[in-house]
């Protein structure tokens, strides 16, 4: 390349780079903004006085066959591999847009067999024959990032393949929690069951005793029709249970992804299962520990990098090209030494009037931002706000528990003061029965309570991200 050939290519870049100043962006700009910890009240991130949650949270509490159900869950779900397909599927298209910044190299083959125009460019004998022709070259190219459009769009779609990783782990800690939360429901109504069962043996002896007093003439009819309508309630309560529990086990059986599969459970005693201990004050750590409010800040972040680009496609475009092969007219000649050619040199374009594309193209890439960045504000609303709802849950169970607790206590005195005034024969058996109805329900009560401890303990664990955080994700 001469001097002239080197100040006309200076020249030409000048001119463009001045025109690349007159890229508008007027009117285009960014309106959301993200939300932060103190926009919410949040205190600052402070270490826990509790230990902090591991990504398999549910061992804390000592249940071997919750372990072995939510392995097998965590191995088989649908939802989960789904979750690493679109991790897969991001990554690819990580890897895509890396590639498109690098030097690319490409290898041609052309034969042609084709007739010459006789009025053309070129002259007899040549034109007006058939002639072969063939191109056997390689070509090279790389297109300069001087504006950073391929490194905006790549740090983009890192941030997407980062928001996937986080997807797959908020689909990990979903599915754990429901497994635990569908878990300690069965156990809950096993519980009862039991309880029901022994509230049915009551009522069958209670109208043995109606009926044996009827027949003595100590009871009228309506004691007798009192006796005996409760045992269909009783009967009714076990068969409510029943379906319950069959449907309770369908769950289960699901989200370990053998829903044809009985399953052979042998249920604990609730008492047995251990609980987790949790802080009970929401910090700004929350909002780096759930794996859904970091999927949406890395989308956002990634939203922010595809305005970069879109705005550095206002720049001018360079290329560096240059290609080396063998052209010829005669496929016999194809290799032969004069059939050489090479070449190389910059190649710069610049948009001057496109209709208004790169505009639109900003335009929607900045609201597509925008919803991003709200998308994020509202995951970390909702995140704030499950905790606060699972911790509030958990104080006024934890009151609830209390006062039933002394309701049980009395009703246990109750029923042993009964027992007590039977054997010295101030009371008959009958009276004993009746003494024991408070006790039996209060149980009940108790199983319900206990079961809705355990289900907020698993939702706070998940509202807390389930041991989420930035370790737990796979490097890019």
């Amino acid at each position: 390349m001469n001097m002239n050939n080197n100040k006309h290519l200076v020249a030409a870049t000048l001119l463009i780079a001045s025109l690349a100043g007159c890229a508008d962006f007027s009117g285009i700009t960014p309106q959301a903004r993200m939300r932060d910890a103190s926009d919410l009240g949040l205190p600052g991130a402070t270490p826990s006085t509790a230990a902090p949650l591991d990504t398999q949270w549910w061992h804390a509490f000592g249940n071997d066959t919750l372990d072995q159900l939510e392995a097998q869950a965590l191995q088989s779900n649908p939802s989960l591999k789904l979750a690493q397909a679109r991790i897969a599927a991001a990554q690819a298209a990580s890897q895509i847009t890396h590639a498109a910044s690098g030097p690319q190299l490409d290898a041609q083959l052309d034969v042609t067999h084709q007739l010459f125009t006789a009025n053309g460019l070129y002259p007899a004998p040549l034109g007006g024959s058939v002639q072969d022709t063939g191109t056997v070259q390689l070509a090279a190219s790389w297109e300069m990032d001087f504006f950073g459009k391929n490194r905006a769009a790549l740090q983009a779609a890192l941030g997407m393949e980062r928001a996937a990783q986080a997807d797959a782990q908020a689909a990990r800690v979903l599915l754990s929690a429901q497994v635990a939360q569908t878990y300690f429901a069965w156990v809950g109504q096993t519980e009862q069951r039991s309880v029901a069962s022994q509230t049915l043996a009551q009522r069958e002896q209670t109208l043995r005793l109606v009926q044996d007093r009827f027949n003595a003439g100590l009871d009228t009819p309506l004691e007798l029709r009192q006796a005996q309508g409760a045992l269909p309630e009783a009967r009714l309560q076990l068969a409510t249970l029943d379906e319950q529990m069959a449907l309770t086990r369908n769950a289960l059986a699901a989200l370990i992804g053998e829903p044809n599969k009985p399953l052979a459970l042998i249920p604990p005693a609730q008492s047995a299962i251990k609980p987790i201990s949790f802080d009970a004050t929401i910090s700004a750590n929350l909002l780096g520990q759930r794996a859904d409010v970091a999927a949406a800040r890395w989308r956002a972040q990634a939203a922010d990098q595809s305005v970069a680009s879109a705005k550095a496609q206002f720049y001018p475009n360079i290329n560096l090209t240059a290609f080396a092969g063998f052209s010829s007219i005669g496929l016999d000649k194809l290799l032969q030494a004069g059939s050489q050619q090479w070449g190389v040199g910059p190649a710069i374009s610049l948009p001057l009037f496109d209709s208004g594309r790169l505009r639109a193209n900003l335009g929607g890439k900045t609201a597509e931002r925008d919803a991003a960045v709200e998308s994020y504000n509202a995951a970390v609303i909702n995140a704030v706000h499950d905790v606060a709802d699972q911790l509030a849950s958990r104080q006024a169970i934890a009151r609830q528990q209390a006062e039933q607790a002394q309701a049980e206590q009395a009703a246990q005195d109750a029923y042993a003061a009964a027992q007590q005034r039977y054997r010295s024969g101030l009371l008959n058996a009958l009276q004993v029965l009746n003494a024991e109805t408070p006790v039996l329900a209060q149980r009940r009560q108790a199983a319900d309570l206990n079961t809705r401890a355990l289900q907020n303990q698993v939702a706070l664990a998940r509202a807390l991200g389930g041991g989420f955080g930035p370790s737990t994700l796979a490097p890019n």
